[in-house]
């Protein structure tokens, strides 16, 4: 009767464990592993990633690759040498940097340009510097992950379409060769999630975002593990979906909403810094960047300030939502290859990234934005890590 009465004990533990997560997953938020009697339980250390948290010195160090652009020209000699070239920027600054997580900050593929029936073959490419060093990553999603395929118009010239190399896809799907079909967002973050369960840390957010789907929050916990710990992050990552391809480049209003909601019930006194990243920068990049191709003079911070900032369609007031958060310390984003400054907005940073990939347009250097944010007493310092190993462009976000 005793050992019964544990067992049920324990089944209604796991249940209730159950139920809060899929609470959490309804409100947009990855839950820690869960447990049972202190201890994870086998079905979900399966399913669920370890918590995220600060290393034994008190640092979280995250590597920003944006923009790479794999899939380009594949039928050509001159795309699958980018796309190895691409994988050789991502494996020198891993090495180099040995990041605590990394962030893909859009822009994976160029669908537009990729003529197989699935994009998630290249964006599975993409992803495996990180996941053959084991280091854990979260994704965003860019204006030319989800496009449909553009036809070049010399395909119609007398010269007609040239041979097409496509990947090998598996006997289960129903096409095969290539085809000339773009791949939704869902299905690629589908993909994504389901082959990397115990590395990738991506989601796809609350429905009620849609047609947004990378909307979610992770929670970086104290490298001092105590009973409150898991109830009480150090850092707050926001990941959201800034539109393009498919639809209009755009934060929208609900979003911004949900982002209001969930920073409230996750930090409601705001004494837990916050960190946010989309892919197409806001309208407030223009107002506090340097004039195009100007010399980067301070308080902003970086070394390329080759074109025009490329803006969202719209602002919606997400810009005003992070202003009104002090602890919200930067906001970065890719898009725009020519510019890897930061600038300070309000009391938070606007920053880009570093264009990681050979794809896409611009020859400028190769590298990519690394953040390193320190627990306590709190800091976070940004810089860029070049292809070649050197290192520039260091600015302190936490002043």
């Amino acid at each position: 009767m005793r050992k019964w009465w544990h067992g049920l004990a324990a089944a209604g533990a796991l249940l209730a464990a159950l139920a809060a997560a899929v609470a959490l997953t309804v409100a947009g938020l990855r839950p820690a592993t869960l447990h049972t009697h202190g201890q994870p339980s086998s079905s979900a250390a399966d399913s669920r990633r370890p918590p995220l948290r600060f290393g034994p010195r008190g640092v979280f160090k995250v590597a920003l690759f944006a923009d790479l652009h794999y899939g380009e020209d594949a039928w050509t000699d001159w795309g699958p040498a980018q796309d190895a070239a691409s994988d050789r920027v991502m494996a020198a600054v891993l090495d180099a940097e040995n990041p605590d997580f990394v962030v893909y900050l859009g822009d994976l593929v160029t669908a537009n340009n990729v003529p197989i029936p699935n994009a998630s073959l290249y964006w599975d490419r993409a992803i495996s510097a990180s996941r053959s060093r084991g280091v854990p990553w979260a994704t965003v999603f860019g204006n030319h992950d989800d496009m449909p395929f553009e036809w070049p118009p010399e395909w119609f010239s007398p010269d007609g379409v040239p041979p097409l190399r496509c990947p090998a896809l598996p006997t289960s799907t129903p096409d095969s060769g290539c085809s000339f079909r773009g791949t939704p967002r869902t299905d690629l973050m589908a993909a994504e999630t389901g082959a990397n369960r115990q590395l990738s840390y991506s989601s796809s957010g609350p429905r009620e975002l849609w047609p947004g789907v990378s909307n979610y929050v992770l929670q970086v916990h104290s490298r001092r593990r105590t009973r409150d710990d898991d109830h009480v992050p150090a850092l707050l990552m926001y990941f959201l979906d800034s539109g393009g391809g498919s639809y209009t480049e755009v934060v929208s209003s609900a979003q911004v909403k949900w982002f209001q909601s969930q920073s409230q019930f996750l930090n409601p006194n705001g004494r837990i810094p916050e960190l946010i990243f989309w892919h197409i920068p806001s309208t407030a990049y223009v107002m506090v960047g340097p004039k195009a191709k100007s010399e980067i003079r301070k308080p902003c911070v970086g070394s390329i300030n080759k074109e025009e900032v490329a803006p969202q369609a719209a602002e919606w007031g997400m810009m005003d939502a992070l202003a009104k958060r002090p602890s919200v310390k930067a906001v970065f984003v890719g898009h725009n290859h020519g510019l890897d400054w930061c600038c300070p907005y309000e009391e938070l940073w606007l920053c880009f990234a570093r264009h990681t990939g050979y794809g896409g347009y611009g020859d400028w250097p190769k590298g990519a934005r690394i953040i390193q944010v320190t627990e306590d007493p709190f800091s976070a310092v940004s810089w860029i890590r070049m292809e070649n190993g050197s290192r520039h462009s260091d600015v302190t976000l936490s002043s």
